[in-house]
């Protein structure tokens, strides 16, 4: 295991019924005007927003609000979050939706205090200050409510880019497995997706003697592979939705990828899928990731035979260690299918003719994208022709 700091200081306000107390959280964190910030209608026909701004005015909190964010938010909405929040004085932003609203939150949060344009921290500039964030979380997938991570899409050329500080971690989240309860069951399936997309990204490492955070991912996974049918078959079932949403959050906080390598092509290569197509984050990740695994496997195939065994139950194959390692990737494609994800780019909407556009965005040239296998613009065309073809 490698050194390693962890830093996680978001309090987590889990349960039935807490969107009614932001109010007083709020004002344990200091906040004295805030921006609500949330998507489309549903978070106000719902009645959700109703009672955030309830909350907010029995606690002598002031605010004001910004909707219409977008799946893949768009930094033209973050601009004018960011003037928004300077003309009115804003000390906190809450962010009342999934992984795209509090993206674009934290967008404006770091955007605030930043002399020149805001995407310069998407583009390798780090963060140096930021105004605090916190959530009331209506979707379990991306997990941004606990991590310190945002990804934005650039609305000149669809570019979509992300960038990491601490400084955006939200200050608290307040999680309410009941408020998923409505969202469509392919919505939900994304989410899954998203999940199980995050632990594979830590745990295909190169990093030895990790069995702890090994251990770690596999329960996530182990769990997502339980509870999202039992979710899409019963939408109201509040303990499968408990787990899927307490789960989005320990795979992305980095409890589970501390004190090892992680990899983060596959992101890489569906954030230009999404770019390009605007489609669902965890749709592209089901496209994506089984078809890298099926081109890196044979890098490490007792990790591969690894996760066969321990997270899809696949008999190991001493003799041919690799046959065993490709059933496991098999079986997760199956699991990704039986849910109702897209596996291949026709039934995700994208096109073969356009991977030489796919690969010259993501930029890498003549060199290579690091990670558990390092990526060269030709095993990048590989993967993208994998997942044009693949099929069960």
């Amino acid at each position: 295991m490698d050194n390693f700091n962890f830093y996680s200081p978001t309090e987590f306000v889990f349960g039935k019924d807490r969107a009614s107390e932001a109010g007083s959280y709020v004002k344990k964190y200091g906040g004295s005007k805030v921006l609500i910030h949330y998507g489309g209608g549903s978070a106000v026909r719902s009645g959700l927003i109703g009672v955030v701004k309830k909350s907010l005015d029995e606690a002598g909190i002031a605010h004001c609000e910004l909707g219409g964010v977008q799946p893949n938010p768009r930094d033209t909405l973050v601009y004018k979050g960011i003037e928004m929040c300077r003309n009115e004085g804003v000390d906190l932003i809450l962010a009342v939706g999934g992984g795209s609203v509090i993206d674009s939150s934290k967008a404006i949060a770091i955007g605030v205090p930043y002399d020149g344009d805001f995407w310069d921290l998407y583009c390798g500039k780090a963060p140096e200050k930021a105004l605090p964030v916190a959530t009331v979380l209506t979707i379990a997938a991306a997990g941004s409510e606990g991590s310190g991570n945002s990804v934005i899409t650039k609305e000149d050329g669809m570019l979509k880019r992300g960038t990491g500080s601490d400084l955006m971690r939200p200050r608290f989240s307040i999680m309410d497995p009941a408020l998923t309860r409505s969202l469509p069951a392919y919505q939900t399936a994304c989410g899954a997706t998203d999940i199980m997309a995050h632990v594979f990204e830590r745990y295909f490492t190169n990093t030895k003697e990790v069995e702890i955070t090994d251990r770690l991912c596999e329960s996530v996974l182990l769990t997502m592979v339980k509870e999202t049918p039992r979710v899409i078959a019963d939408p109201d079932n509040y303990d499968a939705r408990a787990n899927i949403m307490w789960a989005g959050m320990v795979a992305h906080n980095n409890i589970c990828g501390v004190g090892r390598q992680q990899d983060w092509n596959s992101h890489g290569l569906e954030h230009e899928l999404s770019g390009l197509y605007d489609v669902a984050h965890g749709a592209g990740l089901a496209v994506i990731m089984p078809s890298w695994m099926e081109y890196v496997h044979g890098h490490n195939v007792m990790r591969f035979c690894q996760m066969a065994t321990r997270v899809f139950g696949c008999q190991m194959n001493y003799e041919d260690p690799e046959s065993t390692a490709l059933e496991g990737i098999h079986r997760f494609r199956a699991f990704l299918h039986s849910i109702g994800m897209p596996i291949n780019f026709a039934e995700l909407g994208a096109k073969e003719e356009d991977i030489p556009e796919l690969v010259r965005k993501i930029g890498v040239g003549t060199g290579r994208r690091g990670g558990f296998v390092e990526l060269g613009a030709d095993d990048i065309t590989a993967i993208y022709k994998i997942a044009a073809h693949a099929s069960l």
